[in-house]
């Protein structure tokens, strides 16, 4: 992708990790890391909800796609999301703790200028 022209998509991944930061606070979720990388993956938001540790996977859409944003979270995808949250556990030395996996589905609305959230809690196992 040229410089001059950012990639759309992009841009529209990070408005939509913006939102599901916003509604994650707004709901009581206490963020610890954003965008934790290990490897070649990330997650995207982990953070605690009470007791709960909870890996948040942020999937953001448009009006004007074909498929809902939450499908392209594939069983490939959960074993990558579940392989570095077991790295994140093991380099914080966090045994014993209770945690989940989530999903923010975020579809941006075109002609309304709004958003649905979808949040799909405990998505997989």
């Amino acid at each position: 992708m040229s410089p001059y022209f950012p990639d759309p998509s992009h841009a529209l991944g990070i408005r939509g990790e913006r939102v599901a930061r916003e509604y994650l606070r707004r709901h009581d979720f206490r963020i610890v890391e954003q965008g934790y990388r290990f490897g070649r993956g990330e997650i995207d938001i982990i953070a605690y909800e009470r007791d709960v540790l909870v890996f948040v996977e942020v999937k953001t859409g448009d009006s004007f796609a074909c498929s809902l944003p939450e499908e392209s979270v594939t069983p490939e995808k959960q074993r990558q999301i579940r392989r570095i949250a077991e790295a994140y556990l093991f380099q914080r030395r966090l045994e014993d703790i209770k945690c989940r996996f989530d999903v923010l589905a975020i579809r941006f609305e075109r002609e309304s200028r709004g958003y649905r959230i979808r949040h799909y809690r405990d998505a997989f196992d």
